[in-house]
């Protein structure tokens, strides 16, 4: 699919269209200025379950011969917030 080029102009006069036109995917180059500008809609993210990350650390392991390993500095991260954690207050929310 080929880019729509506009001018600032043509944004301004019609920028619901322009809108409507990155939503369905398309590409948007807008002329003028010193440098044209790209417009374009970012994919919608991905959310995964914890059965993708399980599945995905089995795949790496299976793939790789291992098990996937934290990276020692992360942990002692981890293991830091962990342990400065304030024990939660359930109360409040009732």
């Amino acid at each position: 699919m080929e880019a729509l080029h506009i001018t600032e102009m043509e944004l301004a006069r019609d920028i619901h269209d322009v809108l409507a036109r990155l939503r369905a995917g398309e590409e948007v180059v807008i002329e003028g200025g010193e440098q044209p500008l790209v417009l374009r809609a970012l994919e919608q993210p991905r959310f995964r379950t914890i059965d993708d990350a399980i599945a995905g650390f089995k795949a790496y392991e299976a793939e790789h011969g291992h098990p996937l390993m934290m990276d020692e500095d992360y942990a002692a991260d981890m293991r830091e917030i962990i342990a400065s954690r304030k024990p939660s207050r359930a109360s409040e929310w009732d």
